[in-house]
């Protein structure tokens, strides 16, 4: 059996367990391919409906977000025994409320912001990478990310102060 098939849960414990479940963004850690995109691809119906909430609403729900998911990440890791398993996406999901926090109305923005957030995510500039590597459990697996949703909510911010 090949190494990263004999590291992936079996899809009906992660869809079964609610932690795993959420730590997994409602299964789309499963996919075999690019889990953290698809990761954050699932959290955009999710941003899109809660861009509609008052601004206060909207902080408050990424903020519960980002504080349960550093219970959630650190949970499920350690029941897998694997520290940042890639299938564990809620983390995307966190950064991609991050990076649209304030965005203008409009699906191109949303679009934006995703290509962004995935740029930041995937490149982990300093010092994203280097606290990646730093930090451990729930708190280190959700901080990357965080940060890379700051990143990109900055750049967006800056690119409609240019644009609109």
């Amino acid at each position: 059996m090949e190494k990263h098939q004999a590291s992936t849960p079996p899809a009906r414990l992660i869809l079964r367990d609610p932690v795993h479940f959420l730590a997994f963004g409602f299964g789309s850690g499963l996919s075999p391919k690019a889990p953290g995109t698809a990761g954050t691809l699932a959290a955009v119906p999710l941003v899109y409906f809660a861009l509609a909430l008052p601004f206060w609403a909207y902080v408050l729900l990424t903020l519960v977000i980002i504080i349960a998911g550093v219970w959630i990440c650190d949970n499920s890791s350690k029941r897998l025994g694997v520290h940042d398993h890639p299938g564990i996406v809620w983390d995307e999901i966190a950064g991609l409320f991050i990076t649209l926090l304030a965005a203008p109305a409009g699906l191109i923005w949303l679009a934006v912001g995703f290509v962004l957030f995935r740029f930041f995510d995937i490149l982990k500039p300093w010092p994203i990478g280097w606290l990646d590597r730093q930090v451990g459990g729930g708190l280190g697996i959700m901080l990357d990310d965080v940060l890379a949703g700051i990143y990109a909510l900055i750049c967006l911010q800056l690119l409609a102060l240019l644009l609109i």
